[in-house]
């Protein structure tokens, strides 16, 4: 659906892709960005609004905090905006002080992306990326298809080439609050299937090695209030909340078992997340204060979180970490997905 009276930064017109499935689940797109902006289905017979989205449309043309959003090419920080390989510096694009964010400040996801493939209840969005683009080595070509699937179930399917050696690192950036209306988040119980994260800097940059989450307000592996123990370790004060990269146990690798699920805080709606990535960042929406809201006004801190399914930050200057290998080659394609599964709880 071609919406004429709004029209996108490079002057053409918006796009709007509605999805939908015969168990009642919705989801709406747009092409700028390939940006998820609403995600609907029944509960308790009542249809509920699980993602946080913006009062207008063409406020995602503008907006800070990267609602719904596929980021790429690279996902979460690269500390000093800086990669190294085979003995050659990138100077990538800052957007973060010196360093970058989610792919610089005209990353992919500020650019309107193509729609190759359509049907009911799938879409498959492509972009093309060239050489020196916010910094990074060669041309690259990327799709990323999502699909409505039986079982309330949400599949996100990423593919790129490039034609030369680059990381990549795509993840989308939704915002969830299972509840359906702009409560705390914090209310939400959460289980995450990891048993080491990532400590940061005051930049929220890594400090170089991954500690075990035992002991500290960073365990859920045992399922908890997300509010049970905020702000209780130093490493979340720093980060106003939970901002932090997990590394998912190998028995959830390649989607072998659920890495992580949320339950909402009135208990009638579950999350199931299973992903091909080793890693995810899961951010409590710290910095939400002043986004423009879906039902008019600004959203506050922690009224929706993010589960990022990702490579660990910072992962191209760090290639002693484990399964840190997120550098694509020419003649490979990287290829990986996220399903997320809603069910009763």
């Amino acid at each position: 659906m071609t919406i004429t009276e709004i029209l996108c930064p490079d002057g053409q017109a918006l796009n709007l892709i509605k999805l939908s499935h015969p168990s009642g689940l919705k989801l709406d797109l747009i092409d700028w960005g390939a940006t998820w902006v609403s995600c609907r289905m029944p509960v308790a017979d009542v249809e509920r609004e699980v993602l946080l989205g913006h009062a207008t449309l063409a406020d995602y043309f503008t907006q800070q905090g990267y609602l719904g959003v596929t980021v790429g090419r690279f996902a979460n920080r690269i500390g000093n905006a800086r990669i190294e390989r085979d003995g050659r510096v990138f100077q990538l694009a800052p957007n973060q002080g010196v360093h970058q964010l989610h792919g610089g400040p005209l990353g992919l996801s500020s650019r309107r992306w193509k729609i190759v493939e359509q049907s009911a209840s799938h879409v498959v969005l492509g972009i093309e990326s060239p050489d020196g683009d916010q910094g990074y080595p060669g041309n690259l070509a990327a799709t990323v298809c999502y699909r409505l699937e039986d079982g309330l179930r949400v599949s996100m399917e990423y593919t790129a080439t490039v034609d030369a050696p680059c990381p990549v690192n795509f993840t989308n950036h939704a915002y969830f609050n299972l509840d359906g209306a702009a409560t705390d988040v914090r209310q939400h119980v959460l289980t995450i299937a990891a048993h080491e994260y990532l400590p940061t800097d005051d930049d929220l940059i890594p400090l170089g090695q991954l500690a075990p989450v035992a002991g500290t307000g960073f365990d859920f592996n045992v399922a908890k209030a997300i509010g049970a123990d905020f702000l209780v370790d130093e490493q979340q004060k720093t980060a106003l909340g939970y901002d932090h990269a997990y590394q998912i146990d190998p028995s959830c690798r390649e989607m072998k078992a659920v890495a992580a699920t949320v339950v909402s805080g009135d208990g009638k709606l579950a999350m199931d997340l299973l992903t091909t990535k080793p890693a995810m960042q899961f951010y409590s929406g710290n910095h939400l204060a002043g986004i423009s809201a879906r039902d008019g006004g600004t959203y506050l801190p922690h009224q929706g979180l993010a589960l990022e399914t990702e490579f660990l930050p910072d992962c191209p200057n760090h290639p002693e970490w484990p399964e840190a290998n997120c550098w694509v080659l020419p003649g490979e394609t990287y290829r990986h997905a996220t399903v997320l599964v809603f069910r009763p709880a």
